[in-house]
């Protein structure tokens, strides 16, 4: 993935073979916290969904490299080494660790998921459509201002996956989705409302 600060990108990764995520709430929480661990260090989360098979994460990238200091315990001494971790690394760890968790509760080996975590600038006029991105009214393509319409067709994709996926009847049902903070249900801060309002994200 390739990242550049001060933009939004969507940040999607699925199952391998469609194969099941999250097997119990705890699971579901246990993701949240990794997120809030690796991703909020670089980016501001604007968006975000948990769906038995796949994740959606809407993000405004602030750093692409964190620094650390580990510490280096050797024989006689220890030594404070500062190390530099990129978003690239920090989503792999965070996927990475979460992967071993579920293989030693469910007593199994093997990829859990796909290889490739996908994101696509929002907000890079490029001339490429994200027309992957649907809505309510169809594929958004066409659009005088890419730059503010796919952040917001984004946005409302995340937060409708539950219900097109006929997991719950309205957004704000689904427990593991921005939804219910923007809806006023929750008070979580996993989410940047502020930073969301600097982009017009409107939920509705």
């Amino acid at each position: 993935m390739e990242f550049e600060t001060d933009h939004i990108f969507p940040i999607f990764n699925r199952g391998n073979n469609s194969q099941c995520l999250f097997f119990t709430r705890d699971n579901y929480l246990f993701f949240i916290e990794k997120i809030r661990t690796h991703v909020l260090p670089h980016a501001d989360i604007l968006a975000w969904c948990l769906m038995p098979t796949h994740f959606h994460l809407m993000v405004h990238v602030n750093d692409l490299h964190m620094e650390r200091i580990e510490r280096i315990e050797q024989v006689t001494r220890s030594h404070l080494l500062n190390r530099t971790r990129s978003f690239n690394d920090s989503i792999a760890i965070l996927l990475r660790s979460y992967t071993r968790a579920i293989q030693k509760q469910e007593s199994r080996t093997g990829s859990l998921f796909q290889n490739r975590t996908k994101a696509i600038c929002l907000t890079c006029n490029d001339g490429i459509s994200p027309a992957w991105f649907q809505c309510k009214y169809g594929a958004m393509i066409h659009v005088d201002h890419p730059e503010k319409a796919y952040p917001q067709v984004c946005f409302d994709y995340i937060h409708a996956n539950p219900v097109k996926d006929m997991l719950v009847n309205e957004m704000e049902e689904w427990e593991f989705s921005s939804a219910r903070d923007y809806a006023g249900l929750r008070n979580e801060t996993l989410v940047n409302k502020k930073r969301a309002q600097e982009f017009g994200l409107v939920y509705r």
